[in-house]
This record gives C-alpha cells, sequence and structure tokens, in this order.
C-alpha cells in the first residue's frame, strides 16, 4: 500500500507541473496568438482529413456552427425559436445559483404561466445536469426532437433548468470571491445540502404548485438521491424522480493505472489542481483547437478513462455539444466523487482522510456517513445504458427503496442519454410515461377506479437479483389518516411487478400501474355520492363478506379488518374494504381513509 502512495505522489507532482505550466499558457497568450494556434490546427487537419468529411462537414455548418458558438443558455433556446427566463436563487449559505425557465410554447410568450389567477396552470419539471457541466447541456442539440427540454414544452410542462455552484451560471457568493479557496470549498454535500433542496423551494414559491417532477443526469440524479435521503420533508415536494444515466456508487475508471492512482489517494487531485476549480484550462484547449481536433481530444479522452466509444453521437451533434460540455467545478467535489469510488459507498465527504493502515483508519474507531437512500419515498424510475461503465444496476439498486423502478436501453453509453442518435425514440417515452403516470396535473381531480395490475405485462422486470414477490421485506402503508395521503402513500408502495388483483382507492395521476384492459371508469364523483357508497358499504360489508372473517380478525360494526374486498352496485365499482395484499404487498386502506370523515373504523 505504501509503494502505491508513493507512486501516487510521483504522478502527482507531475500533475502539478503540467498545470502550472498549463495556467501560465493560459494567463499569458493574447488573442493574435490564439488566433494562430487555431488557424494552424485547422489547416492542419484539413490537409489530414478526406474530401468526403469536409463535404459532410460543409453541409451541417450552418446548425453547427450558430449551435457551437452560442453564448449562452438563452442563446441556444432562441435558435430554435423558444423564450427563456432567467432567474437567481440564493442559497441558505450564500451562493447565487443561475435558473433558466422554459414555460412557453412557441406563439404563447404573453401568457401567464403559473402565475396564480388568470393565467395557465402547467405542471412542472425541474431538470439538473451532469458533473463538469452546466444547464446548456439539455439543450445543444442540432434538431428539436432530440431535445428534451423542448418537447417537454411542447407537451404542456413548466420546465425549470437548474446549475450548481461554481459553474458559468453560479459563480457568486454573498461570503466570497471566486478567486478565494473558500469560494470552492464544497462538494456534493452542499449540493444536497443547499443548492437542490433551495432551488426547487425557489420553482414551487415561484410557480405557486404544491410539487414538481424531477429528472436528472448523471451526477444530477445522485444530488437527487442525497437530497430526497437527508429532506424528508422534500420527498412531498417531489412527485417523482427519473434519473438517466444515473451514477451512485461507480466501480471505477477504465483505465488501471489512473483507477489505481484515485483510489490510493484521492486527496491527490488537490496536490494536482489546487484547491479550487478543477481542469480550469479546458477553455484555452477549445479555444486554440480547431473544433474537430478539439472534439478528437475529448473522444480520446473518454475513450481512455472510461473505455465510452461514442459511436451513437454523430459527428455533428459533438461539433455542436462539446463545446457546450465543460463547465467549472470545485477539486473538492471530484474528490468527494473518488472517495466515494474508493470505499464503494455513497457516502458523504471524509474531511478526515486517514492513511491506509492508520490506527483511525478502522471503521471501529471512525466512520463516514452514509446518504440514507433507502429511505427515500418519492417514486423512482432509473433509466440506464447497457454500455454504460459508471452503472452497476444491482448495486444501486441494493441502496434503493424497493419501489424503485429500472429500464435498460442495450448499447447506451453515459452521454448517449443527452445527445445520441434516436434518443427521441429510445429515451424519451420512458421519460413520458414516468411522468404522464405520477405527476400530479390536478391536485383537485379525485376519481374512484378499478385497476386489473397484470404480472410483469407494462412494466419492466426487476434487474437479475432482485424479485417482484420477495415478501422477505414488504412494503406496508397507514394509510388512515386522511384522503390526500392514502392517495400519496398508495401510489408509491404499489409494487408494478404485483400480481393479478383487483383493488380500487381514489385515483392519483402519479399513480404508476395502468391497466391493459381498464375496467369502466365511472365519472368524477362528488363528496355526497362518496359518503353514500361509504353508507352503502357499512351497510353491505358485514352480510358479504362472512361472519367468519369478522370472528378471525375479532372485528366488529364499528372496527373492522378483512382480507377480502367487497363488491357491490350495478355500475361495477369495487372498494377496498380493510387490507388487500397485492403481490406480498400489504396496503391497509380503509373506506374511512379514502374520502370520509365520518367513519368511526379504528385505524390498523
Amino acid at each position: 500500500m505504501y509503494k502505491r502512495e508513493y507512486i501516487a505522489l510521483l504522478f502527482s507532482l507531475v500533475f502539478v507541473f503540467l498545470e502550472g505550466f498549463i495556467r501560465i499558457i493560459t494567463l499569458g497568450l493574447p488573442q493574435p496568438i490564439i488566433r494562430f494556434c487555431y488557424n494552424r490546427s485547422r489547416n492542419a487537419f484539413n490537409i489530414l482529413s478526406s474530401s468526403q468529411g469536409r463535404h459532410a462537414r460543409s453541409r451541417q455548418s450552418s446548425i453547427v456552427s450558430a449551435i457551437a458558438n452560442a453564448s449562452d443558455f438563452v442563446d441556444l433556446c432562441s435558435l430554435f425559436g423558444y423564450y427563456a427566463e432567467e432567474h437567481v436563487v440564493q442559497t441558505g449559505d450564500g451562493y447565487l445559483l443561475g435558473l433558466h425557465r422554459l414555460g412557453w410554447r412557441k406563439g404563447e410568450e404573453g401568457l401567464r404561466v403559473n402565475a396564480g389567477d388568470g393565467g395557465i396552470r402547467k405542471p412542472v419539471i425541474y431538470m439538473h445536469h451532469g458533473l463538469l457541466m452546466n444547464s446548456e447541456v439539455w439543450v445543444c442539440l442540432t434538431e428539436k426532437k432530440r431535445c428534451l427540454p423542448f418537447m417537454l414544452v411542447e407537451k404542456g410542462y413548466d420546465v425549470w433548468l437548474g446549475n450548481n455552484r461554481g459553474n458559468k451560471y453560479s459563480k457568486k457568493s454573498t461570503r466570497a470571491s471566486p478567486t478565494s479557496n473558500a469560494f470552492w470549498d464544497f462538494s456534493m454535500d452542499q449540493f444536497a445540502f443547499h443548492d437542490i433542496p433551495d432551488s426547487i423551494d425557489y420553482i414551487l414559491r415561484t410557480t405557486l404548485q404544491p410539487s414538481l417532477s424531477y429528472v436528472g443526469f448523471s451526477q444530477g440524479t445522485a444530488q437527487a438521491f442525497a437530497t430526497l435521503s437527508i429532506h424528508p420533508t422534500l420527498n412531498d415536494k417531489v412527485d417523482v424522480f427519473v434519473g438517466l444515466a444515473p451514477a451512485m456508487s461507480p466501480a471505477g475508471l477504465h483505465n488501471g493505472v489512473v483507477d489505481a492512482l484515485i483510489k490510493a489517494s484521492p486527496n491527490v487531485l488537490f496536490l494536482a489542481f489546487g484547491r479550487r476549480s478543477i481542469l480550469s484550462s479546458a477553455t484555452m484547449w477549445q479555444a486554440i483547437l480547431y473544433p474537430p481536433i478539439f472534439v478528437r481530444l475529448i473522444d480520446m479522452s473518454l475513450a481512455f478513462l472510461f473505455n465510452w466509444t461514442s459511436k451513437n453521437i454523430s459527428a455533428h451533434q459533438k461539433l455542436a455539444a462539446y463545446p457546450h460540455l465543460y463547465s467549472f467545478t470545485s477539486t473538492k467535489s471530484v474528490v468527494h466523487w473518488f472517495q466515494i469510488i474508493r470505499n464503494r459507498c455513497f457516502q458523504m465527504y471524509d474531511d478526515d482522510v486517514q492513511a491506509p493502515l492508520s490506527l483511525g483508519a478502522s471503521e471501529r474507531y471512525y466512520k463516514v456517513a452514509k446518504f440514507p437512500t433507502r429511505n427515500i419515498k418519492t417514486p423512482i424510475v432509473l433509466v440506464y445504458g447497457g454500455s454504460d461503465s459508471l452503472v452497476d444496476i444491482n448495486v444501486m439498486l441494493r441502496e434503493l427503496p424497493k419501489h424503485t423502478i429500472a429500464k435498460e436501453v442495450p448499447h447506451f453509453e453515459h452521454l448517449d442519454f443527452l445527445w445520441a442518435e434516436h434518443i427521441e425514440t429510445l429515451v424519451f417515452p420512458q421519460v413520458f410515461n414516468a411522468l404522464e403516470a405520477y405527476a400530479d396535473r390536478d391536485h383537485s381531480k379525485k376519481r374512484y377506479l378499478t385497476h386489473d395490475i397484470l404480472d410483469h405485462s407494462i412494466w419492466p422486470r426487476h434487474p437479475a437479483g432482485f424479485s417482484a414477490d420477495d415478501s422477505s421485506s414488504p412494503l406496508t402503508a397507514d394509510v388512515s389518516d386522511g384522503e390526500s395521503r392514502a392517495n400519496r402513500t398508495a401510489s408509491k408502495i404499489i409494487d408494478p411487478c404485483a400480481k393479478l388483483v383487483h383493488y380500487t382507492r381514489l385515483a392519483d395521476p402519479r399513480e404508476p400501474m395502468t391497466p391493459t384492459s381498464p375496467s369502466p371508469v365511472p365519472d368524477t364523483l362528488s363528496q355526497k355520492q362518496v359518503n353514500g357508497l361509504r353508507e352503502k358499504a357499512r351497510a353491505s360489508s358485514l352480510g358479504r363478506i362472512g361472519k367468519k372473517r369478522h370472528q378471525r380478525s375479532g372485528s366488529t360494526s364499528s372496527s373492522r379488518s378483512t382480507d377480502s374486498i367487497a363488491t357491490f352496485g350495478a355500475d361495477g365499482i369495487r372498494i377496498g374494504m380493510g387490507k388487500a395484499t397485492l403481490g406480498g404487498i400489504s396496503n391497509n386502506a380503509s373506506l374511512s381513509a379514502m374520502g370520509s370523515s365520518r367513519s368511526s373504523s379504528k385505524r390498523e
């Protein structure tokens, strides 16, 4: 182990020298020298490339150049005719974060969206980027149909896009200057404790909505895992969390030397890049290199570190998007990831890193706090790539609650979920289905429904090692304290892989089960009708359920607990009485919890 530490120290000294040299060049190069290097690299590339390649690049040079040269998020959106708003939110520890909003279809710019009476009400979506990125990565595509935010806007959503502290749109604080070490003293802990919850609270206050849906990419998913696990009340404000290329505890890097280096001593990055922003010289390389050469450099780096081929992303898309790929973040946030990789644990930042053979390194005396991700109550839908080296879905699911749904897209790599060809047919439907199933579009709408749940018929199977019928740790919920909680809780505990069963409760737009052959759905019932149905159920339950079940459970007319489902009425409505079991999952759903405050039933 000591040998590894010495090798790590040697590499760190080399990195320190290179980074210092590059920083000097970056600061000292005048504009004429930069233009000279750019022109020389362009001429060299054109000489070495084929005539067919030059002709193909010229065909789409107009839109590609416009996207690559766009100065900011607003300019990128205006290329496709969308109006974008810019907002600033102040976190509890003084950082000023940039938020972008896409709330209007083309032609709706003059309308008031989610602004109270007299405006249009739209469901809200919050989208968050990955490591070393900003919100521009979502909208720098060469085709509108492959741009997820634009497609969500066209579907009637109010779309907000966030930014981490330190990046292009969030490089300001009320307490420290970006030129100081104090400004860059943050990791994923601060993203989870401040950036994400403060951004969500700001959005909900601005839109006057009680909740929103979260769509994250890469580290944006890790930040959601972290913040939802440590903020229990935040789970009530997020209808559904959709994770694209989810990241939690990657196995490591593809290159063995680099992987051994960072696992041996994550803090070596501080020696290489300092205590402020990491890879600050990337902007210099982008300025002096001809774009196709810059693209090749990025592709080679991704292949070297992660074994990604990037073959699903077209050459034109790379030329348009790669200039928007990099944004500033702290060295500490990257060190945090290397700590997670080294310890194979989705943990908080370790401020007291011990030497590998020291006494304090023993878990008996010191243990870093983990993010308690199994505590998450928000519905989770993960969409991951079959060729993504940063995702081990089985390891991830072991650390997530049982209601998590995972869907694989074969042959997709990490960045494919942003810019790949055919993303609109392979990924977007998964996102749309999750949002339509869970997102609370109308909080005032409540209906009684009968659902037929078919085993594995409409939702993907759990990955290897996870059983839908695993009754070793059954999920139960007490839904006896009000109509809204009954709806919210039931929508989160139902296993989408449950066996065929009939059940009824107040319907919720976030409900994940959509029957393949739905039973007749009645019109929306008034409270008077609901109370009438409740009285019917009370009168009919004793006669229909039978004396034996009441004797076995010790129930009376005022304290009922049964293992059956009462059926009544000519309209075929089924209402769950007491405890209904769905494929090994217990649902304590009494009728009083589903809409009546007059029932004297005791809560189970």
